[in-house]
């Protein structure tokens, strides 16, 4: 189905996984494509619940933009790098696609995530990393700045000076000052990782998953909202969930004393 990637949907549960390990899982336009489209693909299909984002082997999630293979098509389409366009026409449309996805999608870093590769996973709701991993905003090391979202994500996470220092210097933040500094959810040894990552997916699996859309939905819009239009979205969002399965099935249970099923609709 995907050339450049590994898609699978089972028990509610998508999973992608980035499939160039040869090149450290790095982006090429085609692997732009496909994560844009698998992103899109697990948003309409109803059985998917959460979407795991990871890296095929063990040493990278993704090492960056594949700048060999990006000259490459300049130079057979006979043109220069238009690092802007290739920005509007893959990278933003990639990060737009999982910032609107309304599932949580926890990103399972297995390794480096640098340069265009730590907007990828910055872009995910929840992360999980080895303690051996590390992130870096590697662009200043070949003269340019950080792109894909990162100038957007890193400052909210972080704090502005933090997010100054780690940009202009590139330096790697392992997995234990990642999760110290807010950058990640928890960071644990390498055996441990696809337990920490099961303990999310087990319970976003059975979550009310129109609910969790909306909470994403509506938190993505107060980084740039004020008190008033928050409040507004809050009530329109909740008056929209107050008439889903979920809903009902939710307070029926509190009414009765009983575990919630939810069916994600």
């Amino acid at each position: 189905m995907y050339e450049n990637l590994l898609y699978t949907v089972a028990d509610g549960v998508c999973r992608i996984t980035l499939n160039r390990p040869q090149v450290y899982n790095a982006l090429s336009p085609g692997l732009i494509q496909d994560i844009t489209s698998a992103m899109l693909a697990a948003g309409n299909d109803d059985s998917v619940r959460v979407v795991v984002l990871t890296g095929a082997g063990d040493k990278a999630f993704c090492s960056g933009a594949d700048l060999k293979e990006g000259v490459a098509t300049a130079a057979t389409a006979g043109g220069q790098l238009n690092l802007g366009d290739s920005l509007r026409n893959g990278y933003h449309p990639m990060i737009k696609a999982m910032r609107n996805l309304a599932k949580p999608i926890i990103g399972r870093i297995n390794g480096i995530a640098a340069g265009a590769g730590c907007s990828l996973a910055l872009a995910c709701d929840l992360l999980v990393c080895t303690d051996e991993s590390y992130f870096s905003q590697i662009f200043v090391n070949i003269g340019l700045m950080p792109d894909a979202g990162s100038t957007f994500f890193l400052p909210r996470l972080v704090g502005s000076q933090r997010a100054f220092e780690l940009c202009s210097t590139g330096r790697r933040v392992y997995g234990p000052e990642a999760a110290q500094l807010g950058l990640v959810n928890r960071s644990v040894p390498a055996a441990e990782l696809d337990k920490a990552v099961d303990d999310w997916v087990v319970y976003y699996a059975a979550a009310p998953t129109r609910a969790i859309g909306a909470m994403k939905k509506v938190l993505n819009k107060s980084l740039y909202s004020d008190l008033d239009q928050q409040l507004e979205q809050e009530a329109d969002n909740q008056n929209e969930l107050g008439s889903s399965a979920d809903a009902m099935e939710g307070i029926g249970a509190f009414l009765m004393k009983r575990k919630a099923i939810f069916s994600g609709k």
